[in-house]
């Protein structure tokens, strides 16, 4: 007899894939009649962004919530009750806001989903096994990427906005069982960058960019097995130039990531001589 249960969520599932829109219109485009998924008030953009509530602090361009980063469209959502010491200590009991706010985005007709922290790691996989779309959380799931294309002894130095949160719990979640491949530097204690999580409201943008950069510079100095960097915080993609021209090494961050994200949720066809 076959599980009504598994038959049910099968249907489910096929429903919803049958329901989502993947179309693509140009000049070239000969489809007459579009269907419009009912609930989705939004289109034109393919991933859905969840941030923090009660933030304060410059928001700079580069930032995963600053809307002028992205040169093609994504929207956000706030995860209500979710502030920065709630996340950073990954507190369990936001798991349920945060599926909540992911079961919208689908809804509403995200192809896929990300969010502003790096913290919202903690529930990586709860989040992609309750929804249809794909979910990358945190810039940490493209470790074991950036792992494959380095030498087997090299390592992948990490800036984190705060070591004490990176768990065995987060780097599981993200899909990383041997956390000995990433070398972590933390940014909790540094002067003007601390402005960040401790909401202070302002920060001096010079000072903190000389920070990181002299963060990232330590830390390649003291492990030259290094092959790449990984910027764990959504508030470092604006430093992302700065500490490549400097070390000269690879930099991956948030914003890699959700450019790879939209690309492959948002193929377009090509035109062109051959």
């Amino acid at each position: 007899m076959r599980n009504l249960k598994g038959e049910k969520l099968e249907m489910n599932t096929k429903k919803l894939i049958q329901e989502r829109e993947y179309g693509y219109i140009g000049a070239e485009t000969k489809k007459k009649a579009f269907t419009q998924k009912r609930g989705q008030y939004v289109t034109g953009y393919s991933v859905g962004i969840l941030y923090l509530d009660e933030c304060w602090y410059p928001v700079l361009p580069g930032n995963v919530a600053n809307l002028s980063t992205y040169d093609f469209p994504v929207r956000l959502k706030v995860v209500p009750n979710c502030d920065t010491s709630r996340l950073l200590a990954g507190d369990p009991l936001l798991l349920d806001s945060v599926i909540k706010a992911a079961k919208e985005f689908e809804e509403e007709g995200a192809r896929a989903i990300s969010a502003a922290c790096g913290f919202f790691g903690n529930f990586q996989d709860k989040v992609a096994a309750a929804v249809d779309i794909p979910v990358y959380l945190s810039s940490v799931v493209q470790v074991p990427w950036i792992k494959t294309g380095l030498k087997p002894h090299q390592k992948i130095g990490m800036l984190t906005a705060y070591a004490q949160g990176m768990t065995s719990n987060l780097f599981e979640s993200c899909g990383i069982y041997d956390p000995s491949i990433c070398i972590v530097k933390d940014l909790s204690t540094l002067t003007e960058f601390s402005a960040i999580i401790e909401n202070r409201g302002s920060f001096e943008n010079e000072k903190v960019k000389k920070e990181v950069v002299e963060a990232a510079v330590s830390m390649v100095d003291e492990n030259p097995d290094i092959g790449a960097i990984l910027l764990e915080c959504s508030d470092l993609p604006p430093y992302a130039s700065e500490i490549q021209r400097t070390i000269k090494l690879p930099v991956y961050d948030f914003i890699t990531m959700i450019k790879w994200i939209h690309y492959a949720t948002s193929q377009k066809p090509y035109y062109g001589f051959i």
